[in-house]
C-alpha cells in the first residue's frame, strides 16, 4: 500500500499509535531483534523500540550526572521512500544521538521503522528529515539531528581510518575473553603523556541474540601511560560480553577512567553495520575542538 506524510512535521503532531512505546521504555528481551520480521508495507512510527540507558549506567556506577560527554551516530545506508509522483528515492541518513538522551533506539526496530517508509510518498528531503527527527526524537527522549545524503553527493563522501598508535601489533598471549578491568594499569614512574591508541580487534556480542558486532576502537588519553599490553588484552576481553554498542564503550570509558585516572579519556568506536545500520558511539570528559569525524573506515 502507499501512504502520504505530511510535509513537515511540527511538534504538536499526534502520534497515538505509538506514544505508550516511547514513554515506556522496556526489556531488551522484548524487542522484536532474533525474531521472524513483518516488514511494514506504510509508515509506522510505532516500530521504534526504545530501551532505557538508566538500567545499564547503574550496572556501572553512572547516577547522576553524566562523567561524560558525547553522541551515538548511526549511518543508516538503506533509507528509501518515494517522491509525489511515486518515484523511489534513496539515501544515506546520519542520525546524531545525545548521550544525555534518556533511551537508545535498538537498531533492528530502527530498520523495520525506517523499511515502513519505502512506499511512502514524501514531498521533498527535507519533510522526510523533519519526519525522521520527530519521531527518533521522541523515541530517545531527546533532540536527534538527521541529516540526508542523496544519491547525487554519495561520491563527496569519504573514507579513513582511525589515527594513532596500533596496538594490534603487540604479540600477545590471550586466554580470557570477558573484560576485566583488573588489566588497566599505568607506569607511574614514566612521565605522563597524551596520545591516541588504536585497535581494530574490539567484538562483543549482541545482548539479545548474540550475533558479533565488530568495531575499530581509539583511545585518547593524557595522563600516567597506560600499559598497552594490558589495555590490549582488556579491549579483547570483550569477545564473549553481551552489550549493545553504546553500553560497551560506556564500559571501556569508566574502566579506563576509573583504573588509570587520566585528565583527559575520549573513546570512539567504530562498528561494522549490520542490517544496513552502523553506530558509532564516542564518550570524552573534555570538550573537542570537533566531533570525531564521521568517515568510514574500511570494514564499515
Amino acid at each position: 500500500g502507499l501512504s502520504t506524510l505530511p510535509v513537515s512535521c511540527g511538534a504538536d503532531r499526534s502520534r497515538p499509535a505509538f506514544l505508550h512505546s516511547m514513554t515506556s521504555p522496556a526489556s531488551p528481551s522484548d524487542s522484536p531483534l532474533g525474531k521472524t520480521s513483518v516488514y511494514a508495507s506504510a509508515y509506522e512510527p510505532s516500530l521504534l523500540f526504545p530501551i532505557a540507558r538508566a538500567d545499564k549506567r547503574a550496572e556501572l556506577g553512572i547516577s547522576g550526572s553524566l562523567p561524560f560527554l558525547g553522541m551515538d551516530v548511526w549511518n543508516a545506508y538503506e533509507v528509501s521512500w518515494l517522491n509525489l509522483r511515486g518515484k523511489p528515492q534513496v539515501a544515506i541518513a546520519t542520525l546524531q544521538v545525545p548521550a544525555d538522551s534518556a533511551n537508545i533506539v535498538e537498531s533492528k526496530s530502527l530498520k523495520l521503522y525506517l523499511n515502513s517508509l519505502n512506499q511512502s510518498r514524501i514531498a521533498s528531503p527535507e519533510a522526510l528529515a523533519d519526519v525522521l527527527r520527530a519521531d527518533l526524537s521522541a523515541a530517545v527522549d531527546a533532540p536527534v539531528q538527521v541529516r540526508l545524503t542523496g544519491s547525487d553527493e554519495f561520491g563527496k563522501l569519504s573514507m579513513a581510518e582511525l589515527d594513532g598508535l596500533l596496538l594490534d601489533r603487540l604479540d600477545i598471549e590471550v586466554d580470557a575473553y570477558h573484560p576485566d578491568p583488573s588489566l588497566l594499569t599505568v607506569n607511574r614512574n614514566a612521565a605522563p603523556v597524551e596520545e591516541k591508541l588504536v585497535s581494530h580487534l574490539l567484538k562483543s556480542n549482541c545482548l539479545v541474540t548474540n550475533q558479533p558486532d565488530w568495531a575499530s576502537v581509539q583511545i585518547h588519553y593524557a595522563g600516567p601511560e597506560i600499559n598497552q599490553e594490558g589495555l590490549l588484552r582488556y579491549l579483547i576481553g570483550f569477545r564473549e560480553h553481551q552489550e549493545f554498542h553504546e553500553q560497551c564503550v560506556e564500559r571501556i570509558f569508566m574502566d579506563l577512567l576509573r583504573q588509570c585516572g587520566p585528565a583527559k579519556l575520549m573513546v570512539l568506536a567504530r562498528y561494522t553495520r549490520r542490517g544496513g545500520i552502523d553506530i558509532n558511539p564516542w564518550r570524552s570528559n573534555f570538550s573537542l575542538s570537533k566531533m570525531p569525524s564521521n568517515a568510514r573506515n574500511a570494514r564499515q
